[in-house]
């Protein structure tokens, strides 16, 4: 009997733990950070992009910190540049979403994983790009962000995969921190916006919260 209590409590537990992380997560997604109005003029102009999942934030060459375009390889087309962060196993053997196994997700989820930067280059904004105005001091404070994102080697440069991009306008290079359920590729979206003074959720591990929020 006692074998059983225990066996239907552990199932219970199993059971509760991601209904409650779904449930706080939706109320964190949609309380709004950073919604102030303020005078400063808002001339410059970043996007972001969901593949329905996945967030990055795209910015124009011209307003990115040159020291981001370093040791990256681009042609005179590029003239926007994605940035998105994830598991790199995830990235790596997932593709396609048709591609996704258990063990990857479990690994990407509930482990603490290292982590890549998926830079893609675009000649053009796409009419599917959410677009938001910023200022001056946020746009600088967003490239630091992305900059220090960058893992480096010994000599300060950035540590790109070679040939395992999807495609020929898109890389892969190694990056700081780790991914976890509390840490998702959009949970790093919204906290670059975030310490960039750009609206953002409170905290949120999905895409949907901040494109609604710079949809309104």
């Amino acid at each position: 009997m006692r074998l059983t209590k225990k066996i239907f409590k552990y199932i219970g537990i199993i059971v509760l733990v991601p209904i409650i992380y779904i449930i706080i997560s939706l109320i964190l997604t949609y309380i709004p950070i950073n919604n102030g109005t303020d005078n400063t003029t808002k001339n410059h102009t970043i996007y972001l992009n969901s593949n329905g999942i996945h967030l990055e934030i795209i910015i124009a060459k011209n307003d990115l910190n040159t020291s981001i375009l370093k040791d990256q390889k681009y042609t005179s087309q590029a003239q926007y540049f994605s940035f998105g962060w994830g598991d790199k196993n995830f990235y790596i053997e997932t593709p396609i979403w048709a591609d996704l196994t258990f063990v990857n997700g479990f690994q990407a989820l509930f482990l603490k994983t290292p982590t890549l930067l998926h830079v893609s280059r675009y000649s053009s904004v796409d009419k599917n790009w959410v677009a938001l105005k910023i200022d001056p001091e946020q746009l600088k404070k967003i490239n630091l962000y992305i900059l220090n994102t960058f893992r480096l080697d010994s000599k300060n440069k950035k540590i790109i995969l070679a040939g395992l991009g999807y495609y020929k306008n898109d890389d892969f290079y190694e990056a700081r921190g780790n991914y976890t359920c509390f840490n998702t590729c959009n949970t790093w979206v919204n906290t670059g916006l975030k310490k960039s003074n750009i609206k953002a959720c409170l905290w949120t591990p999905y895409d949907f919260g901040l494109l609604y929020l710079h949809k309104k």
